[in-house]
């Protein structure tokens, strides 16, 4: 996620590269027949305003549904943290509120607290991984044991099967009296809302913003880049500045070019990249808490911006 205000301009220019070039390129050749007298290649300028406001509109319907979706993304795992904590708090105060219990076990309600609380924090990294398809699972292994771990490494969707493991050991702790009573009951609800989260993640992640708004925008664009300077060259001819032909064209295509842009990289917030939602610091802040949470002292760094990006 970008949260500096300044961009490199460098860096801006490099996201539409490929657009700037078409439109150098075609401006280019308008002016050089321009220059040999091919008076044919005059076009009304009203085709480039109505093309223009044309391709307004799809970018701005484009840009709208992208940032919804990064937005979403954002409100979802914004429940995962709330909803972590949540589970958390009720892990760890069921836990202790049976150590009346006459077959309470000290040592066994701390082992059941850490391991459940591990899953948790497991879950949470595991979910990043799996949006992001990345394959670096054995960062689990320090919060999972080597049973569970091998078992993790051979199912597909691994989050899931997180929760299923979690499901398991909360009733096993029925079963053994760490817990009672209904506590099982709304340590579901709070799986049952991450397991929502999940899934909602894996919607956005599985379904693409609709590919015809893709490409008719790219068309449009491209289009309107190559009939701008054909508009253009006849005013400009007519008070004589002809020569600022090619850096009023390749301005106004920039404009457009990074409007669209804008919500391109917006589309897919869970690719790791710079403009995604920062999944790495928020697993990071579940980590923080839940780990406080449990009374351990030696916490995980925080993550902060780096050169203004947050991962």
């Amino acid at each position: 996620m970008i949260v500096k205000r300044n961009f490199n301009p460098l860096k801006v220019v490099r996201y539409v590269r490929n657009e700037l070039a078409f439109a150098i390129l075609t401006t280019g050749i308008v002016f050089v027949l321009h220059k040999e007298n091919i008076t044919a290649i005059t076009f009304p300028f009203s085709i480039s305003a109505i093309l223009g406001s044309a391709l307004a509109i799809f970018i701005a319907f484009r840009n709208n549904s992208s940032y919804s979706r990064w937005w979403e993304a954002r409100i979802l795992w914004g429940g995962i943290i709330n909803s972590s904590r949540v589970l958390a708090r009720l892990i760890i105060t069921f836990a202790d509120s049976h150590s009346h219990q006459q077959n309470f076990d000290k040592d066994r309600s701390e082992q059941f607290k850490r391991e459940m609380i591990n899953k948790l924090i497991a879950w949470a990294h595991a979910l990043r991984m799996h949006l992001r398809n990345q394959d670096t699972w054995h960062e689990l292994k320090p919060l999972l044991s080597e049973q569970d771990f091998v078992m993790l490494k051979n199912v597909q969707n691994k989050p899931n099967f997180l929760h299923l493991l979690t499901g398991k050991k909360i009733y096993d702790a029925m079963a053994n009296g760490t817990l009672g009573g209904f506590d099982s009951f709304q340590m579901e609800g709070q799986l049952l809302a991450l397991a929502n989260y999940q899934g909602g993640c894996e919607r956005i992640k599985n379904t693409p913003l609709l590919r015809q708004y893709d490409f008719f925008t790219r068309l449009f664009l491209y289009t309107f880049m190559l009939l701008l300077p054909f508009t253009l060259i006849g005013d400009f001819t007519k008070m004589n500045i002809d020569y600022l032909l090619i850096p009023v064209s390749v301005l106004i295509s920039f404009v457009f070019a990074i409007i669209g842009k804008v919500g391109e990289v917006n589309e897919d917030p869970f690719e790791n990249k710079i403009t995604d939602v920062p999944l790495t610091a928020l697993c990071n802040t579940i980590e923080i808490d839940l780990r406080e949470m449990l009374g351990e002292t030696y916490l995980p760094r925080k993550l902060e911006a780096e050169h203004g990006f947050l991962y």
